[in-house]
């Protein structure tokens, strides 16, 4: 569904609106002439490995994706970077600091909330923390665990973008050693 779709009213002067043609952008009301662009909610999430390789996963206590293996991460509030929002999820959801941060790679993707499907543009990051012996599932957490890269199932990734950024992570690392 595209979020033109359900403005069916001007959320400025309140004029009901014709129907939306497939793939528009932006809402535009002929009555007051407001314009809205649609654009994708901006997330993050990070690989956050261990000194001896294990990688942090946790395991999403809501929906979407109840239940499900995801690295830790969420939505960038207004005003903040991505790197901080990565870091304030990290703090919320496995009570961690990281250092070392990098962009991996960016993936779009859709997130299903209470009938709506937003879209989102996902930014991963790869970390290192200082004190992961401290790691503890928190906000919206079920459960976490640090897995080795051979043990983690692509297939219990709760969304695609991040079955998509696994795989760059994956290739980023080259070769296994040992």
């Amino acid at each position: 569904m595209k979020p033109s779709q359900f403005f069916h009213h001007c959320p400025r002067c309140g004029a009901k609106q014709p129907a939306p043609s497939e793939g528009n952008a932006s809402f535009a009301c002929a009555a007051c002439g407001f314009t809205f662009y649609f654009s994708a909610a901006i997330a993050t999430a990070v690989f956050i490995e261990r000194d001896d390789g294990r990688l942090l996963f946790i395991r999403r206590a809501k929906e979407p994706a109840r239940g499900r293996l995801v690295p830790p991460g969420g939505f960038v509030d207004l005003g903040e970077t991505a790197e901080d929002a990565v870091r304030r999820e990290v703090r919320e959801e496995a009570g961690l600091e990281l250092e070392d941060i990098r962009f991996l790679c960016s993936q779009p993707n859709q997130y299903f909330y209470r009938d709506v499907t937003y879209p989102v543009l996902d930014f991963f990051f790869m970390a290192r923390t200082v004190a992961a012996e401290h790691a503890r599932a928190l906000d919206d957490v079920v459960s976490l665990g640090w897995y080795r890269p051979d043990d983690v199932d692509v297939d219990e990734l709760a969304f695609p973008s991040m079955k998509a950024a696994w795989r760059v992570w994956i290739n980023a690392r080259g070769p296994a050693i040992g």
